[in-house]
């Protein structure tokens, strides 16, 4: 089975409380702890060696990416960071002053977003290191924002630009916590999730959770340069458009919206953010399943994005 089936089944039986809101299944749990206009969100995420970094990664970007990963998450609910436990597995050897500057990376980009590093584990793990995020925020209750939201006539966006993330960027991104806030803030976003495993991987958990299809629009995909230029580079590099549906690690925002609001949200955009790209690249739709619209026309997408045990 893979990572989704293995999750699917494990999920029906996790036991719950008068507390949850969100359980397992979107990108924060959502706790309700009584606060008076706020919800906890709760996040936990992992980076594994030979996984999502090298033994030639530099080690202030394996921490500082241990960390973004779930602050995408927290994005992703238009939620706001507030403290990290950090679990740290090493083999028997392991070189002190490497694991310090793994810990700058977390703490710097921590410091960045006002997150406190309050604790955490150091254990063994003998054949390569692991670094395991868990990461609580709050949120409006009036602002948070899921997966299953999606409405039959929304308009698909997306932040940034998609693919060639093995080039660097997946160490280097940064999560979208103030452009998701800021959304939340001014439009009414029906749902909202980060890209960890590419847009023909993800795209798939708004539709599922809100009952929904989606036909997106190969032209109006913003594929990375760096897709594109390693495509020229290697005779055998996936397509521009196929490395954006499917490398995963873009850590963008997808989302959607009632689409009388696109072109005012299109121009809202460009004056608040206008060093970070917004695409408008498709539409939801009452028919389940996910298509892709060219110049062939309308077909299933069957690629899928990054799968653990495929």
């Amino acid at each position: 089975m893979n990572e989704f089936e293995l999750i699917s089944i494990l999920r029906a039986s996790l036991p719950t409380n008068a507390s949850v809101q969100v359980g397992a299944g979107d990108d924060c749990a959502v706790i309700d702890l009584g606060l008076a206009d706020q919800f906890i969100l709760f996040k936990t995420d992992a980076v594994v060696e030979g996984i999502h970094f090298t033994k030639a990664t530099p080690a202030e970007k394996i921490g500082r990416k241990a960390l973004a990963r779930c602050l995408s998450d927290i994005a992703a609910m238009a939620g706001t960071p507030k403290a990290a436990l950090v679990t740290i597995a090493l083999p028997h050897t392991f070189d002190g002053e490497f694991i310090q500057a793994v810990y700058r990376g977390i703490n710097t980009l921590a410091a960045e977003h006002d997150t406190a590093i309050v604790g955490g584990e150091t254990t063994t793990n003998p054949e390569r290191m692991l670094i395991s995020v868990a990461l609580l925020g709050t949120v409006a209750k009036d602002k948070c924002l899921l997966r299953s939201g999606a409405k039959a006539g929304d308009a698909v966006f997306v932040t940034g630009t998609l693919g060639g993330s093995g080039a660097g960027k997946h160490l280097d991104f940064e999560p979208r916590l103030t452009e998701a806030r800021w959304l939340a803030q001014h439009f009414s976003i029906h749902s909202m999730i980060d890209l960890s495993d590419g847009l023909a991987g993800d795209l798939p958990h708004i539709l599922k959770a809100s009952g929904v299809g989606a036909e997106i629009f190969s032209d109006a995909i913003p594929i990375d340069r760096t897709a594109r230029m390693q495509a020229k580079a290697e005779t055998s590099a996936k397509s521009p458009l196929l490395a954006a549906l499917t490398d995963g690690e873009d850590f963008e925002l997808l989302f959607t919206l009632a689409s009388k609001y696109a072109v005012p949200l299109l121009d809202a955009w460009k004056e608040k953010f206008s060093a970070l790209p917004l695409s408008c690249i498709g539409k939801i739709t009452p028919t389940p399943g996910l298509r892709i619209r060219n110049k062939k026309g309308v077909q299933p997408v069957t690629a899928h994005g990054y799968t653990h045990f495929a």
